[in-house]
């Protein structure tokens, strides 16, 4: 009789978020992304080992009343992340937040004058984070190029790719 391997009911699940996406989970899930200009923000409740990430685009789309958040845009998925935190009874100061991308993917010139929408999507996840009593505990920003997000809710540990590396990203960093 060959030998079988049982499927193993403790290995985690893998959710590959996309542009303007959400997922907040539990302790048994690792949560993957790609960013260019795009940011990721990851939040980590090291108590429960809940904690969650999301994937925008654009700082702000100046949301008209009534309409539906859209996580594309930073102020809007900051909403998102707050809510999944009340709805978890939790606080934004008992997560470990970290920062991803605004890598400088493109520079276009708009009447002479250059639009970098990475560093504009940098600032906006910054001043957002502080405005919502968040604390930044390690980041990867900017630069060129892209990066390969992948962020353990076991651990809390963040492991990012970028030019044929794969480093993790400590808090102490």
């Amino acid at each position: 009789m060959e030998n079988q391997k049982l499927p193993c009911s403790d290995s985690p699940t893998d959710i590959y978020l996309l542009p303007g996406e959400l997922y907040f989970a539990a302790a048994n899930t690792r949560i993957h992304t790609i960013l260019g200009s795009c940011i990721s923000i990851s939040l980590w409740h090291p108590l429960l080992r809940i904690g969650g990430m999301c994937h925008f685009m654009l700082p702000s789309r100046g949301k008209a009343a009534g309409a539906s958040l859209d996580g594309r845009y930073a102020d809007e998925a900051i909403q998102l992340i707050q809510r999944e935190i009340k709805k978890n009874h939790t606080h934004p100061g008992a997560y470990q937040v970290k920062l991803f991308g605004g890598g400088n993917m493109f520079q276009t010139f708009c009447s002479g004058k250059a639009m970098d929408v990475a560093s504009d999507n940098i600032k906006a996840a910054r001043a957002l984070l502080d405005n919502g009593e968040f604390h930044i505990a390690a980041e990867d920003v900017g630069g060129k190029g892209h990066r390969r997000i992948i962020f353990d809710l076991y651990d809390g540990n963040v492991w990012v790719k970028r030019d044929k590396t794969l480093d993790r990203l400590d808090t102490a960093s």
